[in-house]
């Protein structure tokens, strides 16, 4: 059983990124499709994460409430309750709370609250994957007295 830490670790120099309260939608929508991401980390002036910016809370609270992206801030629109976790936790335990949850992007923090990183669901996955992948080879070569 792995942690998040390794998914961290895979996904090192890659860029954290976030959106400040005071930015508008329409500025926030714009940099994901510059990156091509779904969400968002919402960090005030102390460098502290406030919320979470994502796709369905563009679908919810803008598209479908017809509001105007370049009028509404992050902060009238962001999920403020943020599910999170700590690179120690086991990817397990990181899969019940996306799942507890039903999300798809979560952040991670350290104990002091400093926000370390962001996995989504995709990268929990690839990391089961390919750890069972390396678990099926290994098995295979001990079968066939390889080992």
């Amino acid at each position: 059983m792995g942690t998040v830490a390794e998914i961290l670790g895979k996904k090192q120099g890659q860029a954290l990124l976030s959106v400040h309260p005071n930015e508008t939608v329409l500025a926030a929508t714009q940099k994901m499709n510059e990156y091509g991401v779904g969400a968002l980390l919402v960090i005030n002036d102390e460098g502290r994460l406030v919320g979470i910016f994502t796709e369905r809370d563009v679908l919810r609270r803008i598209v479908a409430a017809e509001r105007i992206p370049s009028a509404v801030t992050i902060s009238e629109v962001m999920t403020g309750e943020v599910a999170c976790c700590t690179p120690e936790m086991s990817t397990d335990e990181a899969s019940s709370i996306f799942r507890q949850h039903r999300i798809r992007h979560l952040p991670v923090i350290s104990i002091d609250g400093d926000v370390l990183g962001l996995i989504s669901i995709g990268d929990l996955n690839a990391y089961h994957t390919n750890h069972q992948a390396v678990t099926i080879h290994f098995l295979h070569e001990y079968m066939h007295g390889r080992t």
